[in-house]
C-alpha cells in the first residue's frame, strides 16, 4: 500500500514522461496567498485551474483555503522553510518532533490542502534527513509535494522520487523581476518549455503586475497550443520523472 497513491497518479497518464505528440501542458501555482483578501480574490478569479498556495501564518489562511476549495481550486500549504521565519518555519537543526509539530499546526491552518510546496527554503530543502522524513510523512498523509526549487542544492524532489511520493518540480518563476514586461517574458519562456518537453510548472505571486499579465494572457494559452491543467493532472503527466533541467533520464541530479 506504500506506493498506491502515487502509482494511481502515474496510471492516469501511463508511464510516458512527455505529453502525447502535439500536447503541451502547463500548471500555474500562485504562492504567498492568505495575506490580502483583495489579492486572494483576484487570484481566485483567474481563468483556469490555478493552484492556490496558502501561507499558514497569514490572517486569511483558513478562510481563503475554504473559499478556494469551495470554488473547485487545488489548495496547497505554502510551508515556510529556512530562511523563512515565524512559528511554522522549518530550520536546520530542529528536532524531527518539532518539525512534525510545526507541520501539523500549519496543515491545520490550511484546510483542504492536497499537498505542500516550500516557501523560501533554500537552506532547508538541501537537508537530506528532514526532507526524507517529510516525504515519508506526506506519503503517509496522502499528500503530494511541489519542489519550488529555491536552491540548486535542493534534495527535496529527489527524496520524493526515491520514496515514490507523488510530486513535481517548478520549472519557471514568473516574477523574480516584478515588471509586466519581465513577467510576460517568463510566461513565454514557460510556453516554449511546455512545447519542448511536453509540460511546464510555473510559480508566481499575487503581485498586481503578475495578475495583470495572467488575466491578459491566460485566455490566449489554448490558441497557442497550451492546455492548462490542475496540479494533480500535471503530477500524473510527469509520472514522478525529473524534467531535463532537473536531472538526466528522468532521475534527479541530487540523489
Amino acid at each position: 500500500m506504500r506506493y498506491l497513491w502515487s502509482l494511481l497518479f502515474c496510471l492516469l497518464a501511463g508511464i510516458a514522461q512527455a505529453a502525447p505528440a502535439g500536447k503541451a501542458y502547463m500548471s500555474i501555482i500562485i504562492d504567498d496567498l492568505g495575506q490580502s483578501s483583495a489579492r486572494d480574490s483576484r487570484t481566485l478569479a483567474l481563468p483556469g485551474p490555478v493552484t492556490m498556495a496558502i501561507m499558514p501564518d497569514t490572517p486569511h489562511a483558513t478562510d481563503f483555503a475554504r473559499q478556494a476549495h469551495k470554488a473547485g481550486r487545488t489548495v496547497i500549504l505554502h510551508m515556510p522553510m529556512d530562511p523563512a521565519t515565524g512559528p511554522y518555519a522549518w530550520h536546520p537543526g530542529l528536532a524531527l518532533e518539532e518539525l512534525a509539530r510545526r507541520l501539523d499546526t500549519a496543515l491545520a491552518k490550511v484546510p483542504y490542502a492536497a499537498g505542500i510546496n516550500n516557501h523560501m527554503g533554500s537552506r532547508m530543502t538541501a537537508q537530506r534527513e528532514p526532507m526524507t522524513w517529510l516525504m515519508g510523512e506526506l506519503q503517509r498523509r496522502h499528500l503530494f509535494f511541489v519542489d519550488s526549487r529555491t536552491s540548486a542544492a535542493t534534495v527535496a524532489a529527489a527524496q520524493a522520487q526515491a520514496l515514490g511520493l507523488a510530486h513535481v518540480s517548478r520549472d519557471v518563476f514568473l516574477d523574480d523581476v516584478r515588471t509586466t514586461d519581465a513577467i510576460t517574458r517568463q510566461l513565454h519562456q514557460g510556453i516554449e518549455l511546455a512545447r519542448k518537453q511536453g509540460s511546464a510548472v510555473l510559480i508566481g505571486h499575487p503581485y498586481p503586475q503578475t495578475l495583470d499579465v495572467l488575466e491578459r494572457e491566460m485566455p490566449r494559452l489554448k490558441s497557442q497550443g497550451i492546455e492548462l491543467v490542475n496540479l494533480r493532472q500535471m503530477i500524473a503527466e510527469r509520472s514522478n520523472q525529473a524534467m531535463p533541467g532537473h536531472g538526466r533520464k528522468g532521475v534527479y541530479s541530487n540523489r
